[in-house]
């Protein structure tokens, strides 16, 4: 059974001024992602962006007290990186890991503070090579994982596991009603969100730790 307590996300501790995107930002950044998925459907997994309280629940299991950086992957056009940002996350120490060039363009331009890698996610190892010198203390994820076998998406969580401190979370979002790696292990421990219903879809938070 998954530890309850972990489903509880942390306080927010130090809210930083950060300028909100404009609804024509917003409207633009729908019209990127739909183009994305009528290209690579398999690659972008959404037709929109994160909605705002899917991306504050997302960054709520990130304590930005705690050392090291933070790795996003698919951060597309940045919805959940605003949201690590106003909750405290210096921007200096995000590292963004997106496929899509366009979006690598238009994640450098609005945080240039922070690292944003045109690379593989599932080869997590390989593209963080000589770019993530310290535990990282969170993994923030908006990859579309039920595109990939199963045996690829645990092999991602372990190696992200091996990335970070123990015990820091692996968040991930999904649209389905099961959860995107199984949340039985004997290696890891998972728990869940409420469903966050003024998302569109609606979608659900899984958090991961190794103990």
């Amino acid at each position: 059974m998954p530890r309850r307590s972990r489903a509880k996300a942390i306080a927010v501790t130090s809210p930083v001024s950060h300028p909100r995107p404009q609804k024509r930002d917003i409207l633009e950044d729908e019209a990127r992602f739909l183009r994305s998925w009528f290209e690579r459907p398999l690659v972008t997994g959404a037709v929109t962006p994160s909605g705002r309280m899917l991306a504050r629940t997302m960054a709520s299991y990130v304590d930005p007290r705690l050392t090291g950086p933070v790795i996003e992957l698919g951060p597309g056009t940045g919805p959940v990186t605003d949201a690590l940002v106003r909750r405290g996350i210096a921007p200096e120490r995000l590292v963004l890991v997106e496929y899509n060039p366009d979006f690598c363009k238009l994640l450098r331009r609005r945080f240039p503070k922070a690292t944003v890698l045109q690379g593989d996610a599932y080869d997590i190892r390989a593209t963080l090579a000589g770019v993530v010198d310290e535990p990282a203390c969170a993994t923030i994820s908006s990859l579309p994982l039920f595109t990939k076998p199963l045996e690829q998406r645990l092999d991602l969580l372990s190696a992200v596991h091996d990335l970070m401190h123990p015990d820091a979370p692996f968040v991930q979002f999904t649209y389905a009603v099961v959860p995107p790696i199984p949340a039985k292990s004997t290696t890891y421990t998972a728990s869940r969100s409420n469903k966050v219903w003024l998302n569109l879809p609606p979608a659900r938070v899984w958090v991961y730790r190794r103990p």
